[in-house]
């Protein structure tokens, strides 16, 4: 059987892709700066004196990580109803991802943590600051540059997830790219076009993010 290819069709409606890209890189750019603030919280309990502490972050881990992300979307959007909570497909997406990148960067923030030297903890303690200005103040900033390559290896990872969205009707780049090759029957074409912007959209990140990096050398 002979496929001959004509781009043309998905030319036509290349502003749309690029509309839901743009929604896409949004979409995780929202799940991660929530995400970071659970996982920050969530890595300081793993390493507390707390067993209590310790043991809500490990659960939180344990589960979410092993639950797939369409799973908690779903949930999100069809079962949180169910009980009274009601989100709008953006906001039970951001909610999802977001728990789902906070799990993950809790093990990488806890290996940070693990990572910053004990002697600069034990100075800042010796000229009078407290547990709390110490950790915020000494603790995190190192914790975060060295956790710098894999919390970018995390945002990568995010926006390529959030072609998830696309099964609760998030126009996003896959809903986007989908409902093209609904119209046109360009199956070949629009997916690789498709495919040729998250390609572009991951290295574009990813160079950026390397950029960071030797702006700030690791401690």
């Amino acid at each position: 059987m002979n496929y001959t290819l004509h781009f043309g069709a998905v030319w036509a409606s290349f502003d749309q892709l690029l509309i839901g890209l743009a929604i896409g890189l949004g979409l995780a750019v929202a799940a991660v700066a929530i995400g970071t603030l659970i996982g920050l919280l969530s890595a300081f309990a793993s390493v507390s004196h707390s067993r209590i502490l310790r043991g809500i972050s490990w659960i939180y881990v344990l589960l979410i990580r092993n639950i797939p992300l369409l799973v908690l979307v779903l949930l999100a959007y069809f079962a949180l109803p169910q009980v009274g909570i009601r989100l709008d497909k953006y906001e039970s997406f951001i909610a999802s991802l977001a728990l789902y990148a906070g799990a993950y960067l809790t093990e990488v923030f806890r290996a940070g943590l693990l990572s910053v030297p004990k002697g600069i903890v034990e100075a800042a303690r010796a000229i009078g600051l407290t547990r709390l200005q110490t950790n915020l103040f000494v603790v995190a900033p190192v914790m975060l540059r060295n956790a710098l390559p894999s919390l970018g290896n995390t945002f990568i990872g995010m926006f390529k997830d959030s072609s998830i969205a696309a099964a609760i009707a998030v126009p996003e780049l896959t809903f986007e790219a989908r409902k093209i090759n609904v119209d046109t029957f360009r199956v070949v074409e629009t997916w690789t076009v498709a495919s040729g912007l998250y390609i572009a959209t991951c290295f574009t990140i990813a160079a950026l993010l390397r950029r960071l990096e030797r702006r700030f050398p690791k401690f």
